[in-house]
């Protein structure tokens, strides 16, 4: 009988346990300013409204589909790698580059903002979009690094299989974390006006 954190069982948590207690530390602190934000919304929305309607759509869109397409690469990658397939190390170069798209995309953003005369410090609404958004972009450029680092290593001769499967899956599970952030932070930011 295998446990679930074995790498020959079907149910196992992929990539590395330790991982997924940091993955789960990061949810909360995006979770709690997400809260903030939200609370600060409820509590003063004309601001908010105002402030909404300076951030471009198109901005965030460009940066939901790079990161959604970053994603699919990744998973694409992890199964190439699973089925012991060829060419897979690929797949997280691509992914990693559908990163460096969203940071392009947020950067063009905050010189637009900021050129309009908005900045962390414009009031309580450009207060967590900066702080939120940039912390989130540190966490894309670190899941860009990973990628990049990773995709090199994989294309490696040598390592076994199963090391090679579980480094994929740690960063696939990182990345998909980055991902999932972005699409509650959407939404909040950028639809629900």
């Amino acid at each position: 009988m295998n446990s679930p954190l074995t790498l020959s069982g079907k149910d196992k948590i992929p990539g590395d346990i330790a991982l997924w207690f940091f993955l789960c530390a990061e949810l909360a602190v995006f979770g709690l300013l997400i809260a903030g934000f939200s609370l600060v919304r409820l509590r003063q929305p004309e601001m908010f409204q105002a402030g909404l309607q300076e951030l471009h759509v198109s901005a965030g869109v460009i940066n939901t589909m790079a990161l959604l397409t970053g994603s699919y690469l990744v998973a694409t990658g992890v199964n190439k790698l699973r089925i012991q397939g060829d060419g897979y190390a690929r797949y997280f170069f691509a992914a990693s580059g559908c990163g460096m798209i969203y940071v392009i995309s947020k950067v063009s953003e905050y010189q637009t903002l900021y050129s309009n005369g908005y900045s962390l410090h414009y009031d309580i609404f450009f207060g967590f979009y900066f702080f939120t958004t940039f912390f989130h972009l540190l966490h894309v450029l670190a899941g860009i690094m990973i990628l990049i680092i990773l995709g090199r290593w994989l294309k490696k001769t040598g390592s076994d299989d199963e090391q090679k499967l579980k480094a994929a899956e740690s960063a696939a599970s990182y990345w998909h974390m980055v991902d999932l952030v972005w699409i509650v932070l959407f939404p909040a930011l950028y639809v629900l006006r």
